[in-house]
């Protein structure tokens, strides 16, 4: 088999083949997408971030279920009347940020891991961490990080 070679300048002591030329390309590439993915836990924001934030108002959260609130990526939850769950929206898998809530669980769209909306835990994988759970309470009509 013949090996393609890129010409080499003058005083190059190596041959640099096409081949590990295209390799790095894509290997770059590759550790592009994979950061843009965002690890486990990429975007989460801690609650000193978010620490007396109205995140919600209390009357937009339907009972036996919740909103997602994308630019704090927090999902807001109400599993019974008037108690007020909080996490955060991004799915401890690969960092994909979930995408529904519904039946009493927070869907993840990317690989389909589910959450309870009562306390975060896992009940689908493949994720093996529950979502982080901020504090919270009703403060004049809204959701308040405490």
């Amino acid at each position: 088999m013949e090996e393609n070679v890129m010409p080499r300048a003058a005083g190059d002591g190596g041959i640099v083949g096409r081949r590990a030329v295209l390799c790095g390309a894509a290997g770059a590439v590759g550790a592009t997408v994979i950061a843009g993915c965002g690890g486990s836990g990429s975007g989460v924001k801690s609650v000193e971030d978010l620490r007396g934030k109205e995140i919600a108002k209390a009357a937009d959260v339907p009972v036996g279920g919740g909103k997602i609130y994308g630019t704090e990526k927090v999902v807001v939850t109400q599993p019974a009347q008037g108690a007020f769950k909080a996490f955060t929206a991004v799915c401890p898998h690969q960092g994909c940020t979930v995408g529904s809530v519904a039946n009493g669980l927070i869907r993840c769209p990317c690989h389909g891991s589910e959450f309870k909306i009562a306390d975060g835990a896992v009940t689908k994988g493949p994720a093996t961490k529950p979502l982080l759970e901020y504090p919270v309470q009703v403060k004049n009509g809204g959701i308040v990080v405490t």
